[in-house]
């Protein structure tokens, strides 16, 4: 038999003579062709330990389930506790992401009713919800615990969406490069496991391109795109071609192809358009509306509608910080249309969104919100939410995010003619960039004088 969290032939043995005695039988009553009453006698006693076949017989002649002289557990119970588990995964597709967190604890605070697989349903929709909360650090240490459980077959689909989800959280939380190392180590799992390649390897490998790109490793985002778009043409479906479109388009965004990069992610959105992952479509739309705005011939009319649209979806399923691009991608829409009091609402509601912990998209919202200032005259404001996104911008590590807002802040200050705090911006923009300041010839000059 296979024994079910230590459940040992002595138990089972006891539970089926307790059954057996309750309803008034005897060991003669559960015998058959294949099962002598001796034999139930040496399982009663626990010297047996009974076969699947044999459990599955004494069951139906004792009225409960296999898993009942397994484990204990009652029938009905387990039945509830499975259609409540049931229940919990529907909201969290719901996007009712809280409603299903603490029904993914109550479920897990009575394990006894749960058996391995539920447990680890349970497990895995927790900390899903929690992610989908923006409770990422919370998220992380239940996604260490099941990559360690041995109960999770490498290469399965469960184990799959643990790495990828271990990944991405990990590098929401600014950790890139533990990010990049689960997703590298995935990927090595599943080529030594001898498989074909899966839709897993697709998962894995966009996640990893994305956390490539804000590393800043172009080249090997690059190079993992162009390996990844003939294996998912030819292997995966709509949503999993869809994903590696789309992190190609965003390699292509990082390599300043904008028409490309606008082309794969439209393209992208096309293949997910009908998928009923609604955040993911939305995240897309976002992407879209970005790229529509950073075009040569920008339309901020159908990227102001399309983000519109996203931001109705991602109040409902997104995290805090994906509403809050959103709500980024919107001010730079109204900005180009001259809808200033609009604009200035949505960084608005953008820093509130990021005011749950430390992010560089707080930083854009802020500068965002100096340059509407700035353009209506009212320059003590603007200065004044210049200065508060400098001085939060430097409490970040060097990366590609913080040199692209790096440059931003120095953009506006050369706007507005102060050179000095536009060359310290640029300046730390080289440096987050990974290029440092050259040596000064002169203070070699320096140094000689002093001997």
């Amino acid at each position: 038999m296979d024994h079910v969290e230590g459940v040992s032939p002595v138990q089972v043995g006891r539970r089926i003579r307790d059954l057996r005695a309750k309803l008034g039988l005897k060991q003669q009553d559960l015998a058959s062709t294949d099962i002598s009453a001796s034999y139930i006698s040496l399982i009663e006693s626990g010297k047996r330990a009974p076969s699947d076949a044999v459990l599955t017989t004494l069951a139906r002649k004792l009225g409960c389930s296999p898993e009942h002289l397994r484990t204990g557990r009652d029938d009905h119970a387990t039945e509830d506790a499975r259609l409540r588990l049931s229940f919990a995964e529907m909201a969290l597709r719901n996007g009712d992401n809280g409603e299903a967190l603490q029904a993914f604890g109550e479920l897990l605070s009575k394990g006894a009713l749960l058996d391995l697989s539920m447990r680890l349903r349970a497990r895995i929709g927790q900390a899903t919800a929690l992610e989908k909360l923006d409770r990422v650090e919370a998220a992380i240490p239940v996604l260490e615990d099941l990559v360690k459980d041995p109960s999770l077959a490498a290469g399965s689909d469960e184990w799959c969406r643990v790495s990828v989800a271990l990944g991405r959280c990990y590098r929401t939380m600014g950790d890139v490069t533990l990010s990049i190392e689960i997703c590298e180590r995935a990927l090595a799992t599943l080529d030594s496991l001898g498989l074909d390649v899966t839709v897993d390897h697709i998962q894995v490998g966009s996640t990893l391109i994305a956390s490539y790109l804000m590393r800043g490793d172009i080249t090997r985002a690059h190079l993992l795109a162009q390996k990844l778009i003939p294996v998912a043409e030819e292997h995966g479906g709509r949503t999993g071609r869809g994903a590696v479109y789309w992190n190609a388009g965003l390699v292509a965004v990082s390599r300043r192809q904008l028409p490309e990069a606008l082309a794969l992610t439209e393209r992208a959105l096309a293949m997910m358009a009908d998928d009923d992952n609604l955040r993911h479509v939305a995240m897309l739309k976002v992407n879209v509306a970005w790229l529509e705005l950073q075009s040569g011939n920008p339309d901020p009319a159908r990227a102001r509608e399309l983000l519109e649209d996203a931001g109705e979806t991602l109040a409902q399923f997104g995290t805090a910080v994906e509403q809050g691009r959103c709500e980024i991608c919107l001010v730079d829409a109204n900005m180009q249309l001259g809808r200033w009091d609009e604009a200035a609402d949505h960084a608005r509601r953008a820093l509130g969104l990021m005011s749950s912990g430390p992010r560089v998209e707080a930083v854009g919202a802020r500068v965002r919100l100096a340059e509407i200032h700035l353009l209506r005259g009212d320059a003590d404001q603007g200065l004044q939410a210049l200065h508060a996104a400098t001085r939060q911008l430097r409490h970040f590590t060097a990366s590609y995010e913080t040199a692209q807002e790096w440059r931003h802040i120095g953009d506006v200050w050369k706007r507005q003619g102060r050179s000095k705090e536009a060359l310290d911006a640029y300046d730390h923009a080289l440096q987050a960039s990974g290029m440092p300041m050259t040596y000064d010839p002169a203070q070699a000059l320096t140094q000689e004088s002093r001997r």
